[in-house]
């Protein structure tokens, strides 16, 4: 007999309720700091996201662009979601973290705003390792950020800092 608190994870996660057509609740501490509960999702399926995301004042540099240091968070962020994008959140998953362990952003043109578009896709996964390629485009579709992401599931029952 499994004791029923076996499914739940060890801590809140207030951000997995979301409203319809949003990408993310509130409460998701990055999330919240980029403003991803106001995100819209433009397609979703078993991994793949596509989502018009915006640029808070808060993460502008002086010229009015996204600074180039916030952008990993966005990517980061994004990358986590894609993986579990379509999917059931069944109690097996409530038990992983993902972890990332690399992470390569190339930046081609500046995100202005107050609008773009990331476009971000499940390429591998094997074993315990996910790698996930992000992308965002400008109002025009041009393309300005190119990311690459990898991630390693731990379980949650792990200690933290235990590879």
């Amino acid at each position: 007999m499994s004791d029923s608190s076996e499914s739940k994870p060890s801590f809140p996660r207030p951000w997995m309720t979301r409203q319809p057509g949003r990408l993310i609740g509130k409460g998701h501490p990055a999330g919240d700091f980029l403003e991803a509960y106001e995100w819209q999702v433009l397609e979703e399926h078993a991994g793949y996201l596509r989502v018009r995301a915006h640029v808070p004042d808060r993460v502008k540099n002086p010229r009015g662009q996204l600074f180039g240091g916030f952008t990993p968070t966005y990517v980061d962020l994004v990358a986590l979601l894609t993986v579990r994008a379509g999917q059931p959140r069944d109690a097996r998953r409530a038990r992983v973290w993902l972890a990332t362990t690399n992470m390569r952003v190339d930046y081609f043109e500046p995100i202005v705003g107050p609008a773009f578009v990331i476009d971000s896709r499940l390429v591998k996964q094997r074993g315990r390792i996910r790698f996930v390629e992000t992308r965002f485009f400008d109002p025009e579709e041009t393309l300005a950020v190119f990311a690459l992401t990898t991630m390693r599931e731990v379980e949650l029952s792990r200690p933290l800092g235990d590879g």
